[in-house]
């Protein structure tokens, strides 16, 4: 999936402001201003649209962990991954909202979307694993969909 979708999709199911974008960004050491956010939150045709790379996404998506998590007790804010896969941003979001396999099983369901939990345990394996599995855009596009059905009604 596209980042800017991405980024554009949750903010929609959290109904964050752009105030709210900024706040998460920075959570993660990032200066935003609020016309950047407007940016990469336009589509592709639209003018003024400015892609968000893939470190971009990243310090979103910790900034997020952190938001609703807080920081681990002697830890600091890890440095931004240079590539993301929708496996990390599924991994991510998945942390950011403190959901276990059944939640996020119950979720794709929302969006009429069927997963095991053996299937499910394969996107979260590390890559080297015989058992490993690509997590396809349709799967993180579905998981959104029961994100946004759930927090915000059909």
């Amino acid at each position: 999936m596209i980042n800017n979708d991405i980024l554009r999709r949750i903010r929609f199911v959290f109904d964050y402001s752009n105030a709210k974008m900024i706040n998460i960004f920075s959570q993660a050491n990032t200066d935003i201003t609020s016309d950047q956010i407007i940016a990469l939150l336009k589509k592709e045709d639209e003018e003024g649209y400015q892609a968000c790379n893939d470190k971009l996404m990243c310090q979103f998506l910790d900034g997020l962990i952190i938001n609703n998590r807080g920081l681990k007790p002697g830890t600091e804010v890890p440095a931004p991954l240079k590539q993301l896969t929708n496996n990390l941003i599924f991994k991510k979001l998945r942390v950011a909202l403190e959901m276990r396999e059944e939640d996020i099983i119950a979720t794709l369901a929302l969006a009429d979307f069927s997963m095991s939990k053996s299937e499910l345990g394969a996107l979260f394996r590390n890559p080297d694993h015989k058992n490993y599995k690509t997590c396809g855009d349709q799967v993180l596009r579905n998981f959104v969909k029961g994100l946004s059905i759930k927090h915000r009604g059909k």
